[in-house]
């Protein structure tokens, strides 16, 4: 019988299908593994910008959740877009009781604006409830700010902000650089074991970028649940959204910030095909 990894993904719902519950399933699956998910909140939402947002209720999050653990037993979980603070107890709770193999987590903080999305209140309950328990934090410059206090600047601040976070918390931490100013993407690995290791390359010009967040976070959880270690993972999602961001450069899907193509092996395929009919 075949059988693939099930990671489940919590999140928030994108209407538009760019990011969020749809970003993750969609690269879930390219990647060969099986998405469930638990919805933290309906969003209403285009390539142009956030109209509205509904929480779902924290009993309702919670009953997602064991209703995927008791059955499915998700090898890895992603966790994206909560900022209710009873959602954010649900979530630790229900991490405790189940204590899948992995855990990797997005903290959608700060919007592409630099608008703080969460009261202080929510954050202070994610760094004291539910940091410690996860396997993987992947903020970028300004969330890591937002956990820090720490303005970040430079590869130097990186690694102090990343090297804070993990002694705070005991986890690994990715930092994301892409922020910084310059032509290379450098991300930070901070390990648990204090380890560094720096992922850099050419910034990829696009204006279709939005849920790229979303989009590596679940495929590392992905690349986790499939058997890799954090390293070779991140390293793995990092081609992949790579490739899903070249192969989404040209998509004109809506008016604003696009999507990327999370499936460009299919890009690669029909290619090779139209030439060998033409």
């Amino acid at each position: 019988m075949e059988r693939h990894p099930v990671i489940l993904s919590i999140a928030g719902s994108d209407c538009s299908g760019g990011a969020g519950i749809q970003a993750d399933i969609k690269t879930i699956s390219a990647l060969g593994g099986y998405a469930a998910s638990a919805i933290t909140a309906i969003t209403v939402q285009n390539t142009l910008g956030v109209r509205a947002v509904q929480f779902i209720s924290p009993d309702m999050v919670r009953g997602q959740i064991e209703a995927v653990m008791d059955d499915l037993q998700p090898v890895a979980i992603k966790i994206g877009m909560i900022n209710d603070i009873q959602i954010v107890r649900v979530i630790s709770d229900c991490l405790q009781k189940y204590s899948p193999a992995y855990v990797v987590y997005d903290p959608v903080m700060v919007s592409t604006s630099g608008k703080k999305l969460m009261t202080d209140e929510a954050i202070e309950e994610i760094k004291k409830e539910l940091l410690p328990l996860v396997t993987l934090i992947t903020p970028n410059i300004d969330e890591a700010k937002v956990l820090t206090g720490k303005s970040i600047h430079n590869i130097q601040d990186m690694q102090t902000a990343a090297k804070m976070l993990t002694d705070d918390y005991q986890t690994n931490i990715l930092l994301k650089g892409g922020h910084l100013e310059g032509d290379n993407m450098c991300d930070l690995l901070h390990t648990s074991e204090f380890i560094y290791h720096i992922y850099e390359e050419k910034k990829i010009e696009s204006h279709n970028l939005h849920g790229t967040g979303c989009t590596l976070s679940s495929a590392i959880a992905t690349y986790l649940a499939k058997g890799y270690p954090m390293r070779e993972s991140i390293q793995h999602a990092k081609t992949y959204i790579t490739q899903a961001i070249i192969a989404g450069k040209e998509l004109n899907v809506g008016h604003g910030n696009g999507p990327l193509w999370h499936f460009p092996d299919s890009v690669a395929q029909m290619c090779t095909f139209c030439a060998v009919v033409s």
